[in-house]
């Protein structure tokens, strides 16, 4: 598998109508399908988000601890370090973007990833989804936080 490496996302500032400065909203990626993760960064970077990807929980945990997302897009299924761990490992450094997860998977059906959602009371895209639902996902969770 090649890995795409993702470039430190630059920080760009909009001014608002009362002059205020804000910041482009952050999301963290973690996705091992390479097409995939560019597909969703294309998309949510087009939509004005600074996006950053990783291909696994163990860099996903790094970026983690040295920055600030305002959502975590998690695939479930990743080698050595899936969704649910990646879940646990944040929860125990960083809990309250715990509130911030949104978890994606093509293995409906799947008895632990399902229990693993109930539990946390998660959200769960299940692939294949439309970007549209990806957005209002992530605005959900934007306005949820707030």
């Amino acid at each position: 598998m090649r890995r795409r490496e993702s470039p430190k996302p630059e920080i760009t500032y909009e001014i608002s109508d009362d002059g205020e400065i804000l910041t482009r909203k952050a999301i963290l990626i973690l996705e091992d399908d390479v097409d995939f993760a560019v597909q969703l960064q294309e998309a949510l970077e087009i939509q004005g988000y600074a996006v950053t990807v990783v291909a696994n929980g163990a860099e996903g945990l790094k970026k983690i601890l040295a920055g600030e997302y305002d959502v975590i897009l998690c695939d479930m299924v990743m080698e050595n370090f899936p969704g649910d761990m990646f879940y646990a490992a944040v929860e125990r450094v960083r809990p309250l973007l715990c509130k911030r997860f949104i978890f994606m998977t093509g293995h409906q059906g799947d008895k632990k990833i399902e229990e693993f959602i109930r539990r946390i009371r998660g959200l769960m895209l299940w692939k294949p989804f439309q970007m549209q639902v990806l957005l209002e996902t992530v605005e959900a969770v934007n306005h949820k936080k707030d």
